[in-house]
């Protein structure tokens, strides 16, 4: 009795073809243009600042604005005239400007970190009333805040100093709310109950365990401030009367109210000059920050 080996039989496999690229939809051409318009209105006026800083006094009336004096490039020279201007009063606006910023924006900065993560990793009574309050105080627009604090800070003799900037500065109620919302995702609680577990008290785990979490979170809250605080113009002009405690925003505005004036027009290309160095300062803040952006710094740090 003989027995045959069956062979199995071959398979052979189909050529695997690349299906054609499927055609765009309407959807993402209209939100590309959308973004290209939105990006055009964005860069528009900072591509009109940086052109018109580089001419002189009448290449500003005699050429196009969208671009460049076939005369004399004009850009330090006009930097030269606007830091040395009225006895250099623009390098005191900057200086202001900075304090301003640094104690009235970092200050914020470190008071909206300390209370969202009280209220994002404590429980107590009446938190949900504090939820409330700082919702409704985010969307109450600073403005409408002017006038009440201006009259409060009169009856304590603080207006026309620098407190008078520097204290409504402290109090960030968006960037409590960021704060609030960031670290109750970012920091685990497994990883405070380990820490404390452990024998760490309270302040060593927010400064040596929460604080490198909410790193993302804290340069986010540190650069709304800082631009709020910057762009903050009406709150100063009604409480500063005296030029050298004003900071840029109040500073350029007067020297445009100047330059609209008869025979004012001498520091318009100061303005626009003084502008361009204002917006300078937020970029290179932007730029030196950006690398703080980082996310997904918890992930892993917990084992499921």
């Amino acid at each position: 009795m003989t027995t045959t080996a069956q062979t199995p039989a071959r398979t052979t496999k189909k050529p695997v073809t690349l299906s054609a690229k499927k055609p765009r939809r309407k959807g993402s051409i209209m939100l590309t243009l959308l973004v290209g318009l939105m990006s055009l209105y964005a860069l528009v006026p900072l591509g009109w600042l940086l052109i018109n800083s580089t001419k002189t006094q009448d290449g500003l009336f005699s050429s196009f604005g969208l671009w460049f004096d076939d005369g004399k490039f004009a850009l330090f020279s006009n930097i030269a005239d606007t830091f040395t201007y009225d006895g250099g009063i623009f390098s005191r606006w900057l200086l202001n400007t900075l304090i301003y910023v640094v104690v009235g924006a970092g200050g914020a900065t470190f008071l909206a970190v300390l209370g969202g993560y009280g209220l994002a990793k404590f429980n107590f009574v009446g938190k949900k009333a504090v939820f409330a309050i700082v919702l409704g105080a985010v969307a109450v627009p600073p403005t409408a805040l002017a006038v009440p604090t201006f009259l409060m800070f009169s009856k304590f003799g603080l207006t026309n100093t620098p407190w008078a900037v520097i204290i409504p500065s402290l109090i960030s109620p968006f960037g409590l709310y960021l704060m609030w919302t960031f670290a109750a995702q970012a920091i685990p609680g497994e990883m405070l109950e380990a820490a404390r577990v452990d024998g760490a008290g309270e302040m060593r785990t927010f400064f040596k365990l929460a604080v490198p979490l909410l790193g993302p979170g804290i340069v986010t809250t540190a650069l709304f401030t800082m631009v709020a605080t910057m762009n903050n113009y009406f709150l100063p002009l009604i409480m500063l009367k005296d030029p050298d405690w004003y900071p840029l925003t109040v500073g350029l505005n007067a020297w445009n109210a100047q330059a609209a004036t008869a025979g004012g027009e001498a520091v318009f290309n100061l303005v626009i000059t003084g502008s361009l160095v204002t917006v300078v300062l937020l970029l290179a803040a932007f730029l030196t920050l950006q690398r703080y952006w980082q996310s997904g710094l918890t992930a892993g740090s917990v084992k499921e």
